[in-house]
């Protein structure tokens, strides 16, 4: 893997943490892969979502259609307004076969969430599961793995 490659890679992570901070839903949604996905395991061991419980996991009709209740601007629930921060560690590459078109970046990072005088905070570990297509590389599987997942998750409007 070249250091161009591994700044690509860094690089669409940190975007996608910032279009979501952005509120730029529908561009957020162009980086998952046409099969890709969203999951947010109950447990940390967890490896499949289509065999386990999950807190979240959406595919990328659910997703199209979470985008689409944030930006249709009808949903009671987001008002006042909903905003959001990732902060973000630096991506680390653990794996890249640029042959095979895939990469996995780990991403330790704090989640911030605010409606009105309601503050979220999470910690956590974005695993971000990438896949070369055509036009360049996108989100195959975005695993968020919470800090505490055995504590009850409070109400959460957008994307952690």
């Amino acid at each position: 893997m070249t250091s161009d490659e591994s700044l690509m890679l860094t690089r669409l992570v940190v975007r996608e943490a910032r279009l979501i901070d952005d509120g730029a839903y529908e561009d957020w949604l162009a980086l998952f892969a046409a099969d890709g996905s969203y999951w947010i395991p109950l447990r940390p061991e967890d490896q499949d979502p289509e065999l386990e419980p999950a807190m979240l996991y959406e595919d990328r009709l659910l997703l199209s259609v979470r985008v689409e209740r944030l930006t249709a601007g009808k949903a009671h629930s987001l008002r006042p307004q909903v905003r959001c921060l990732h902060v973000l560690q630096q991506p680390e590459i653990e794996t890249c076969d640029t042959a095979a078109g895939t990469a996995r970046l780990r991403t330790r990072y704090v989640y911030l969430e605010t409606q009105g005088d309601r503050q979220v905070v999470l910690g956590a570990v974005a695993v971000h599961d990438l896949v070369r297509e055509d036009d360049g590389w996108k989100i195959g599987r975005k695993t968020v793995h919470l800090l505490n997942p055995d504590a009850p998750l409070p109400m959460v409007q957008l994307m952690p």
